[in-house]
This record gives C-alpha cells, structure tokens and sequence, in this order.
C-alpha cells in the first residue's frame, strides 16, 4: 500500500503530521515522536514576544497599564515565561535536523512581521525545511476594521516569504467572513500552504480569586467538522498544500480528512492524551481502513469526498443547512403533519431563494 504524500513539496512517508506541542521542545521528544511513527515534525512556537525579549523590547507587555489595577499583574506574562529563547530554539533545530530523518517545520507564533524576517531565515539555515506561521490575532481594539485584521496576515506572509525561499504554510483561524477570498489571498502572498484550523484558548475566569486564569482543553474528535468542511471546499481551487488539524483522535479522522483533500493530517491532543505511540494507532487505524475498501494508494482516495468531487456539491453549502435542521428527530418534538418539500416551497415563493 502507497502512504506517501506530498505537503509543502516535501515527500513524506505518510500523511500523519506531530503539530506544534510541547512533546517537541526537547530532542528527546523529537526523536520519540520520530521513533513512533510521525512523518514529519512540527515544533513548538517560537513566540513574537520571546524575539522581542530577546532585542529588549518587552515593555508593552509586561509593564502596560500595570500601574492602574494591580489584579491585572497576573494577566501579564512575567519576564520567566520566555525563557526558551531564539538562541535555544536555533539549537534545537540544528541538533532535530541532524538526529532525525523525517523533516523538521519550525514554528513561529506572532501577529506583526517584526524580528520574524531574521529569525525564519536563521530557522531555515539551522536545518529546518519549512516554516508554519501560526498567526494569533484577536483584535480587541473595537475600531480595528475586518480588511485591516486580514491585511496584518497578509503583510506577517509577504515579509516572510522576501526573506527566504524554502516553504511556508499559514496555521489559519476559521473566523475569517469570506475563508474562501483570504486563503486565495494568502497564497497570492507567497504561502505554499494553509493549515486549517487554530485552536484559540480563550482564558477562563476565576470566581473565587477573581483572576482571568489560562484554560487549555484538549480537542476531541467532534471538532472535526469546521475543518472538514473548508479542506472540503479548497481542495483543487488552489495551488498550495493543505494541511488538517484538529480533532484527530483516530484513524476515522484521518481518513476524513484524506477525502476532504488533506496533503497532511497533524495531531497533538491525541498524543498528549495517550502519549506519542498512538501515532502507530493512527497509522494503522488509516490503513486498515484503505485495504477493507480497497485503497491502494493515499494519492487514490484524497479528495474523493471534496467539494468538487461529490455526486452532490451543494452538501457543503446553504441547502446542507435546512436538510441538517429537517433530518433532526427527537422523542420532545412533535413530527409536522406534513412534512415540508424544499423544492415545493422554493416553486411556491421563488423570491424566496
């Protein structure tokens, strides 16, 4: 059986990724993680704010408004949470590239193009084969206009892409309004690759110490559906790779995705949750799958499902929507006497549509 694919023009073995996580902060991790089956490696981010730790330039942060109200001392990062810094993260690349035979995908996690231009050309000199750019933004600022938020993903890319010429791919959030229209944007930019989707951790708050406190919770398989859908509908529209996290937790996922149009399928949650041999699971939930149906090949199957493959396109769009609504059932609902016709009503009251 054929498991290889091609993402961000690098052949890998397989589809099944180890995303950014904490796993690979160390060689050791690495090199487990490369042991237990992964194809290629993404590290942990280097964060925007560690760069400018680095040059001095944290003030924003650590001091900004802290003057006002003291509970908000806690909100802000202290100077120790950057402690693994640019020099460190370069060494480790450096030592994962030698050590390790599957390729390497530095991570950097910003929201302005400032120090990034250096560093992506450092990561890339250091042994890494790609650079993902994991762009968290939340524009509180409530006069921040939405062509703005886009434009600092679209400048955060250029910048990048006119300092180096190995590959790059966008971690991308799904709150975009047109997801369409920015992902043709961003490939237009220079991204050889989209990443769908961030998970943003939204901070929770303590009733008790009144403090807003960080929350992480581990994504779960029906998580899957947002990605699903968009890999679904970018599939063969646009020239770049693309890449599916969130919500892997078995073989049934990663098969989701391969059919939506996946090049790649990543997962962190689930190696967090039951260590990192449930890469081999994976693996081997994904071809068993293939051989009782009959599947030579990955290259066979991906796509199979995607938008413009399906016997019914308009699955994915607003129709999708009212049988979704009209399929659910439940014993505390009473069934309608007659039930409603979509076609019927739409040649009834054709300004309906």
């Amino acid at each position: 059986m054929d498991l290889k694919t091609t993402y961000l023009g690098l052949e890998l073995k397989h589809p099944i990724v180890a995303s950014a996580s904490p796993l690979s902060r160390t060689l050791d991790g690495i090199r487990r993680m490369e042991d237990a089956g992964a194809s290629a490696i993404v590290m942990f981010s280097l964060f925007e704010e560690q760069i400018r730790y680095e040059n001095d330039s944290l003030d924003y942060l650590t001091e900004a408004g802290t003057e006002t109200f003291a509970e908000s001392l806690t909100y802000f990062p202290s100077v120790q949470d950057y402690r693994v810094g640019p020099d460190s993260y370069l060494e480790l690349i450096r030592a994962a590239s030698k050590a390790c035979e599957v390729p390497i995908i530095a991570s950097l996690n910003g929201v302005t193009s400032s120090g990034w231009i250096e560093y992506a050309r450092e990561m890339i000199e250091a042994g890494a084969k790609a650079i993902e750019l994991n762009i968290y933004y939340i524009p509180a600022d409530l006069t921040i206009t939405g062509r703005e938020v886009e434009q600092r993903y679209i400048d955060v890319v250029k910048a990048v892409r006119s300092s180096i010429k190995a590959p790059i791919s966008v971690k991308l959030s799904p709150f975009f309004s047109s997801m369409g229209e920015m992902a043709t944007r961003l490939v237009a930019a220079g991204a050889d690759g989209l990443v769908l989707f961030n998970r943003f951790y939204q901070p929770d708050f303590d009733l008790d110490e009144l403090e807003v406190i960080p929350d992480m919770e581990l994504s779960t398989a029906n998580e899957i559906r947002l990605p699903l859908l968009w890999i679904a509908v970018l599939h063969g529209r646009l020239k770049a790779s693309l890449a599916a996290t969130r919500g892997v937790q078995n073989g049934t996922e990663v098969v989701k995705y391969l059919m939506a149009g996946a090049d790649a399928v990543m997962t962190t949650s689930a190696l967090l949750r039951n260590g990192v041999g449930h890469l081999s699971t994976l693996l081997e939930g994904t071809r068993i799958w293939m051989e009782k149906r009959g599947y030579s090949s990955v290259a066979q199957m991906k796509g199979s499902m995607s938008q413009s493959k399906v016997a019914d396109p308009a699955a994915f769009e607003r129709a999708n929507y009212i049988k979704v609504l009209q399929s659910y059932k439940s014993p505390y609902i009473a069934a309608p006497q007659r039930p409603v016709d979509i076609d019927s009503f739409y040649q009834e009251a054709p300004l309906r549509r």
